[in-house]
C-alpha cells in the first residue's frame, strides 16, 4: 500500500490517544495519530516522524502521523488501518478462493476468510509496533476485543473450519512475535490455548518506507510457553 503527500517532521508531543503535535514545514502542527495504541517507544519527543498531508475539509487536522523512527534509526509503520490493508494485498497475490474481508464468525467480525481445502477459513490480522530483543511482542496495552477474537478463532478450529492469526510487524527485520505476558495475561492465556487447539498462528514480515508498506511473506510460529 502507498501513501502519497508524505513529508518528514519532528515529535513534540502526544496530546491524547488521537492527536499528537509535531514540527513540519516551519511550524508547531497538530496531527491526528493514526494508531490509538500507547507507543511509548516510538512516540519520543524530538524523534523523526513521518506525516501525511491530507485535505482538510471538515477535518480538526490537516496531517496524519504515518510512521516514526526509534532510538536506532529504525523505521515504524504505525498506521493501524496498514496491515490489514497491506495484508489483503498480499493475499490477493495469493489467488485465494473467495477471500472476502470482515466476515461475521460468531460474536465478532474477522478480518478476511477464504476456501481452504474446500471449508471455509478463517483469518484475524493484527498490527505489532512494540519490538524487544529482536522479536515482535503483542499487545502493548490489554485488548479484550483481541482476546475475543482469538477465542472466536479457537471455536472456528472446534467447528471444522481453517484459522489463521496473523500478526504484521511493521517494521523491517523482525520475523516473530511472542505474547506479552506481563501486560495482558489474558490475552497471551488465550493465545496458548488457540495454539494447543489448532488455530496457526502467523509472523508477516513486511517492507517499509516512509511511502510505502507490504507484506513480504508469513512466518508460522511455535509455542511460547
Amino acid at each position: 500500500m502507498f501513501y502519497t503527500d508524505v513529508i518528514e517532521g519532528t515529535f513534540v508531543k502526544r496530546m491524547n490517544r488521537f492527536t499528537a503535535l509535531a514540527m513540519a514545514e516551519g511550524r508547531e502542527r497538530v496531527v491526528h495519530v493514526k494508531n490509538t495504541g500507547r507507543l511509548g517507544e516510538l512516540l519520543v519527543e524530538g524523534r523523526k516522524v513521518i506525516l501525511q498531508k491530507k485535505t482538510a475539509g471538515t477535518r480538526k487536522t490537516a496531517y496524519d502521523l504515518i510512521c516514526a523512527y526509534d532510538g536506532d534509526g529504525r523505521l515504524f509503520n504505525i498506521d493501524s488501518i496498514a496491515p490489514n490493508r497491506a495484508m489483503e494485498e498480499y493475499l490477493s497475490s495469493l489467488r485465494l478462493s473467495d477471500l472476502r474481508r470482515e466476515v461475521g464468525f460468531g460474536e465478532s467480525r474477522m478480518d478476511f476468510s477464504f476456501t481452504e481445502n474446500g471449508r471455509p477459513a478463517y483469518m484475524e490480522v493484527k498490527g505489532c509496533t512494540l519490538i524487544r530483543d529482536g522479536k515482535g511482542v503483542f499487545p502493548d496495552a490489554p485488548t479484550v476485543r483481541g482476546t475475543r477474537h482469538i477465542k472466536e478463532l479457537i471455536r472456528a478450529v472446534k467447528e471444522g473450519y481453517g484459522a489463521y492469526l496473523v500478526f504484521v510487524i511493521q517494521t523491517e527485520g523482525i520475523d516473530t512475535v511472542v505474547p506479552n505476558r506481563d501486560t495482558d495475561w489474558a490475552f497471551s492465556a488465550m493465545y496458548d490455548t488457540a495454539l494447543e487447539h489448532g488455530v496457526r498462528a502467523m509472523c508477516a514480515t513486511v517492507s517499509v518506507r516512509p511511502d510505502f508498506m507490504a507484506v513480504t511473506g508469513l512466518n508460522r510460529m511455535e509455542k511460547h510457553f
